[in-house]
């Protein structure tokens, strides 16, 4: 605007000039010119030079006559465009203190600081989301609200933001019960949002509500909103949590109505393998997941694995010893196993078996369950006194009693031939 006013003035200098200097050289002519003015009965004869004069006057007159007035008329929206720009720069200000506060922990302080500048505020949004973090730390809940709802209405655009910062808080503090409650309602409004899926997912983990995770990965895989190992993890997790509890209810059914929802791929995972297999078991129905238990210690040898397989009591016995004995090869000198074949071996009525696989495990490491099992054999052989022995080792296997070796040893020598007797350490 300025440059527009310094060219006007110039040019209309410079056309003042060029008059001035036409009109000398005329008068140095000797044709220096006048004016006549008729008006009416009126008439004004004067010079050239007096009417140039008058004229340039009248127009500096009206020229800057015309700008004061419009100046004046303008002045009320200047002043009050300045005292905005003022008040803007103010709650810009205050925003950035508010925000120092805020992180420094002068939680009532910050508050007061953006709230006092929120209206003047270009962003009021940012000063009302700080003072409902600044309330929640001090644990004014319902200010915190308050600031929410304003946040709100200064932004009615930013709702799905300020219902996530509001969950974001709640979570910050351990709250997931009412974090959840409002990820639902907002997951009504703006359904499979991924933000809101992870957040959900992440309140899950935390409430450890494995029934809604499990629903819930499938989405989170599809969205690609976790690492898929992570995901994995989390799978296992939940349906061997949701198996432990169903196995707890003894109904197969309902066992296995859990089972047919993990992935074919999860089903090889040994910590799901087990609590289905343990249910299955205790609900009677062994023979049902003995090839599930077979496979997954063909997959991974574990202790745990075929303790549970020991517990299955199958119709043909003979033919379940025949099927352990197949891991005798990488196994043999497995102490656990040799007494789970053991204790098939008495299932089928194979006692001299039984007598070689027991007597073999006891020379390995000894067991209260091997033990056991070879004290009933010397009881059914009315050997009263040395199947109290190895009882009695048993017990104080049970109570992490070291043993007597040399009484073991004479005691389980009794079921095997002379010359077939083991040293038992």
């Amino acid at each position: 605007m300025r440059r527009k006013i310094v060219f006007s003035l110039a040019a209309f200098f410079l056309i003042l000039g060029l008059v001035a200097i036409g009109y000398k050289q005329m008068s140095a002519s000797g044709n220096a010119g006048y004016v006549i003015v008729g008006i009416g009965d009126w008439v004004l004869e004067t010079s050239l030079y007096f009417v140039i004069i008058f004229i340039t006057s009248l127009f500096l007159a009206l020229y800057f006559g015309i700008r004061f007035m419009t100046g004046a008329a303008r002045l009320p929206d200047s002043i009050k465009k300045r005292n905005s720009e003022q008040r803007s720069k103010r709650s810009l200000e205050a925003l950035v203190t508010g925000l120092i506060e805020t992180i420094e922990g002068k939680w009532e302080k910050a508050e007061r600081t953006l709230i006092r500048h929120a209206g003047d505020s270009s962003l009021p949004l940012f000063n009302y989301l700080t003072a409902a973090r600044a309330a929640h730390a001090r644990g004014a809940t319902e200010q915190r609200d308050d600031y929410l709802q304003l946040a709100r209405k200064s932004a009615p655009e930013a709702e799905l933001a300020v219902s996530l910062s509001r969950v974001k808080l709640l979570m910050g503090s351990h709250q997931y019960e009412p974090a959840l409650e409002q990820l639902t309602e907002i997951n009504r409004s703006h359904a499979n949002h991924p933000v809101v899926l992870r957040m959900m997912g992440d309140a899950y983990i935390q409430t450890r509500d494995w029934d809604a995770l499990h629903h819930l990965i499938p989405v989170l895989r599809e969205g690609k909103l976790m690492p898929e190992a992570e995901l994995r993890r989390l799978e296992v997790e939940a349906y061997r949590t949701l198996l432990e509890k169903r196995a707890l209810t003894r109904d197969p059914t309902r066992i296995r109505e859990i089972w047919r929802m993990v992935p074919a791929n999860v089903r090889t995972e040994q910590a799901v393998v087990l609590p289905y297999c343990k249910g299955m078991i205790d609900a009677g129905m062994g023979e049902e997941v003995e090839e599930d238990l077979r496979l997954a210690l063909g997959r991974d040898w574990d202790p745990e694995l075929l303790r549970l397989y020991s517990a299955i009591e199958m119709a043909d016995a003979s033919r379940q010893l025949l099927g352990a004995e197949d891991w005798l090869g990488p196994h043999r000198d497995d102490a656990q196993l040799l007494h789970v074949l053991g204790g098939f071996a008495l299932r089928a009525g194979q006692s001299e078996k039984a007598t070689e696989y027991l007597q073999r495990s006891l020379t390995l490491e000894p067991t209260m369950e091997a033990c056991k099992l070879l004290g009933d054999l010397l009881y059914d052989r009315k050997e009263d006194v040395a199947a109290g022995v190895l009882y009695r080792q048993g017990l104080k296997l049970s109570a992490r009693e070291p043993v007597d070796s040399a009484a073991l040893s004479q005691a389980a020598a009794i079921l095997a031939p002379s010359s077939a007797q083991a040293a038992i350490p």
